[in-house]
């Protein structure tokens, strides 16, 4: 006989249960009555997937949001001066932000690239066709931190890393060769690195990528005095993929700007940025100054606890929910079970979410998208491998079939193991 918690759990999945049968029905008899074609991606052997892994790069980020797919199509029907609209966009961004100025680039990696150019040549146009060559210039960036796969970024103007761990040995390296400081530090540390490169005089870009939402933090660092600061446009912000912000200081967005393109012979030249990603990266800010995150946190809280109900019906698997403090801040699902009792491991689950139908991608140890000789890793190490699940890049209705299907992947697991 099942036990008493067994049995409640299973009466709390139920409705869900109910529901998901309910909304599979309705599929098939639509599919029956008219079958489509085949998507854009099917037809050249492309497999679409539920995303509960995240606004991962390479699986192409997050989905627009309305507004910008709006303004991406009303812009793709005028010609303007690109100039010109960086111009405007700097000041509309610099309305929405605090901060002296911005512009939207070619992602936050794009950002990054156009930052440190800008804080090596300015706007003197002999330095700027003279980049990647810094002789005369200043030429090295302080990292303040780790190095990260991003740092390539800073590398391709032709800037020389000095990677500085702490900030005591971040303060001993800077010199008058130091032309910015570049960190992804939050908190109590991005406070002290701020008040180093204030005390320094040197310009500081911040990298927070993942760092909206809360939009709340595109005033933040204005408040705060940073120099630079970027995120990308192609994650929580939901706007253009190929997009990102660069916000601070009106003389460094104007430097930045002098060292990409539309410029030719500038280093960043091909980091370009078209008028549909200028106007959609707007619309998606300004979408978000409208937007309640906390009714949003609660809806795609809801469902990866609709998952949770679901799976926890198998004996031996826990969850938990929690909110991540750095970025890429939505209600992520945990999940749990004995990977050495059921000899089934977090690898052999994904792959089999993976190959299902629909395809399934969740968030594990694994990154495709990594260079494997990026520096810091050590393959001899093993890594902690947890099967996350993300909310905010699920659409309405597909925690429900992530829920099952991960339920009978992990009840035919735990069989198999009991023989």
């Amino acid at each position: 006989m099942p036990d008493r918690r067994a049995f409640l759990k299973w009466a709390g999945a139920l409705p869900l249960f109910g529901f998901e049968a309910a909304e599979g029905l309705w599929r098939k008899a639509t599919a029956a009555v008219s079958k489509p074609a085949g998507g854009v991606y099917e037809r050249i052997g492309v497999r679409p997937f539920i995303n509960a892994r995240g606004t991962w790069t390479y699986l192409s980020g997050s989905l627009e949001l309305p507004e910008v797919r709006a303004a991406k199509q009303e812009a793709a029907r005028h010609f303007v001066d690109i100039f010109e609209l960086q111009r405007a966009a700097g000041k509309r961004l610099a309305e929405l932000s605090g901060a002296e100025s911005g512009m939207v680039t070619s992602g936050a990696a794009g950002a990054i690239a156009s930052a440190t150019a800008g804080c090596m040549a300015g706007i003197d146009p002999a330095k700027v066709w003279q980049l990647p060559d810094t002789t005369g210039m200043k030429g090295e960036v302080v990292l303040s931190g780790e190095r990260s796969a991003f740092d390539s970024a800073i590398r391709l103007t032709g800037a020389r890393l000095i990677v500085a761990p702490t900030l005591d040995q971040a303060e001993a390296v800077i010199g008058p060769n130091t032309a910015m400081i570049y960190t992804t530090a939050l908190g109590d540390k991005l406070e002290k690195t701020t008040a180093l490169a204030k005390r320094k005089n040197v310009p500081l870009l911040l990298d927070d990528a993942a760092g909206i939402p809360p939009i709340e933090n595109l005033k933040l660092y204005a408040k705060m005095g940073i120099d630079l600061y970027c995120f990308s446009g192609g994650k929580g912000l939901a706007g253009p993929q190929c997009s990102g912000l660069l916000l601070g200081r009106k003389d460094l967005i104007d430097a930045a700007l002098a060292n990409t393109s539309p410029w030719e012979g500038a280093v960043c030249r091909a980091m370009k940025v078209g008028k549909e990603e200028v106007m959609g990266a707007l619309a998606a800010v300004e979408a978000w100054t409208r937007m309640d995150l906390a009714a949003l946190n609660r809806l795609w809280e809801q469902r990866v606890k609709r998952i949770a109900t679901m799976v926890e019906t198998v004996p031996g698997v826990t969850t938990e929910i929690k909110i991540p403090e750095g970025g890429n801040r939505y209600p992520t699902l945990t999940v749990h079970w004995d990977e050495k009792a059921w000899n089934f491991s977090v690898a052999d689950c994904d792959r089999q979410l993976r190959n299902g139908e629909p395809r399934i991608e969740v968030l594990t140890a694994s990154n495709p998208s990594l260079v494997t000789a990026v520096a810091g890793r050590d393959p001899k190490t093993p890594r902690e491998n947890r099967l996350q699940i993300i909310s905010m890049t699920m659409q309405q209705g597909e925690e429900l079939i992530v829920g099952r299907r991960l339920r009978e992947i992990l009840n035919s697991a735990r069989k198999s193991a009991k023989g």
